[in-house]
């Protein structure tokens, strides 16, 4: 167990590896309710959001999400985050837990007369990733047929007779749903496990979470962007829509001149980079490492990095850890795993 910004979080049950590669192959239950999770409706609940966001909301129907950086008007991201509509004037916005009080105190100073309310503590917030996922979910809400929810599409239903919201969503690389429901029903955690080991499901930690994502080439927020980090600096240009008429940061992000990038590397040895490794080019530090593990798919250690803009794909660097350099080669994209 670990002290996780408040909340005591499970880092592995049965083992970062074991519950890691059953992702991948099976199906496992991730508790995340220590997420911020905000309500944002009224009639000024969409200019308000649209506004705070790079990404464009305008995209979006009834019942479906987005992901977005948040930006300060630096073009720093104040976090990283997802935006389910369940119409115009309703909205559930998912944050980091590290960010939920600054989050909150941003939404809250932009919101117009929009409604902003902090419901974590009334809404649970369970995570059922990998390729069995659906088969299993579909045991326990009957009455949708998930065929039709697609990625990023959501419903309002029900899990055994409770009232539920369901996302295609995920944060591991596998397909997989989020489901939000009152927090006093705890019983559907223990109800998913039993009705799920036909399908051998096991219940997953914040250790496996952390390799899953960082293979499916997923950033964390604190580790690998930050404040004094901007969406161009990192693999998130897609996600900023300057043909938006404005947004927080669009001038800053716009003159931007971008001198360093977010890359994958794998190590080329037998040692395991992490977070705050320097990055050692032609001998001199260059950059500085944000996340690094060993990949339990790949079977070998990863990470990313902030190198000079210059830097190539397949070109070799240097990793310090323990204060001896080890050969690194920078891989052609950040996501080193992709589902097939």
């Amino acid at each position: 167990m670990l002290n996780f910004h408040g909340w005591e979080m499970p880092i592995q049950y049965s083992g970062i590896i074991d519950e890691h590669i059953n992702t991948r192959t099976n199906v496992s239950l991730f508790d995340v309710s220590h997420m911020g999770r905000f309500e944002v409706k009224g009639l000024d609940a969409y200019d308000c959001l649209q506004m705070l966001i790079t990404n464009d909301l305008s995209k979006l129907i009834d019942n479906q999400a987005l992901y977005s950086p948040m930006c300060d008007d630096n073009g720093g991201i104040i976090d990283d985050l997802i935006i389910y509509m369940i119409k115009r004037e309703k909205f559930i916005v998912v944050v980091n837990a590290s960010n939920r009080e600054k989050d909150l105190e941003w939404i809250v100073k932009h919101s117009k007369s929009a409604t902003v309310e902090n419901i974590s503590d009334k809404i649970a917030l369970l995570a059922l990733q990998g390729p069995l996922a659906q088969n299993l979910l579909q045991k326990a809400v009957v009455d949708t047929n998930l065929d039709r929810l697609k990625p990023f599409d959501l419903v309002i239903t029900n899990i055994f007779g409770n009232d539920c919201m369901i996302s295609r969503t995920g944060y591991t690389g596998e397909d997989g749903f989020e489901l939000f429901f009152d927090s006093s029903k705890i019983d559907i955690w223990n109800k998913l496990i039993q009705i799920g080991s036909r399908f051998n499901i096991k219940p997953a930690g914040l250790g496996a979470r952390d390799t899953l994502r960082l293979e499916a080439g997923l950033m964390l927020y604190g580790n690998d962007i930050n404040e004094n980090t901007t969406p161009l600096e990192v693999p998130l240009k897609w996600t900023i829509k300057f043909e938006k008429k404005e947004f927080i940061g669009k001038k800053a992000l716009a003159t931007q001149q971008v001198n360093r990038k977010l890359v994958g590397f794998e190590i080329l040895e037998k040692r395991i980079p992490r977070h705050g490794n320097e990055v050692l080019i032609d001998g001199q530090e260059m950059g500085f490492v944000t996340s690094g593990s060993f990949s339990p798919t790949l079977k070998k250690s990863i990470g990313f990095c902030f190198v000079p803009i210059y830097v190539l794909p397949n070109q070799l660097i240097k990793i310090s850890i323990g204060g001896k350099s080890y050969s690194a080669k920078v891989s052609s994209s950040t996501r080193f795993y992709k589902r097939k």
